[in-house]
């Protein structure tokens, strides 16, 4: 059975950094993109960043470009999402998601996305 499991989310103050961690389960990375989404309370699910199949080629939202890095660990079948000058509009609920057949790129679109993880919460607050 296929699975995402998100971690690493908490609380952390502006300006911090967190690391949030996508285990994947079921399947291997290698010919699935792998996309990071966030809602904040109230807003819809807007998409942050992705990685594709090839690990070759990533893309990330405007709003979080030269602050947030995307890797992965095929060994451990996960995906990383690296997050530093963290602000509070960054508060959100995050997840990631898992679109098959997509090895050479990737779209930070949610409704390219077919398999999903619960969530993780970050918080950016003093």
């Amino acid at each position: 059975q296929l699975q995402l499991v998100e971690s690493g989310g908490g609380l952390v103050q502006p300006g911090g950094s967190l690391r949030l961690s996508c285990a994947a389960s079921g399947f291997t990375l290698d010919y699935y993109a792998v996309g990071w989404f966030r809602q904040a309370p109230g807003k819809e699910r807007e998409g942050v960043s992705c990685i594709s199949g090839s690990g070759g080629s990533t893309n990330f939202a405007d709003s979080v470009k030269g602050r947030f890095t995307i890797t992965r660990d095929l060994a451990k079948n996960t995906v990383y999402l690296q997050m530093i000058s963290l602000k509070p509009d960054d508060t959100a609920i995050y997840y990631c998601a898992a679109r098959p057949k997509a090895f050479r790129s990737c779209v930070i679109d949610r409704n390219e996305y077919e398999y999903w993880g619960q969530g993780t919460q970050v918080t950016v607050s003093s």
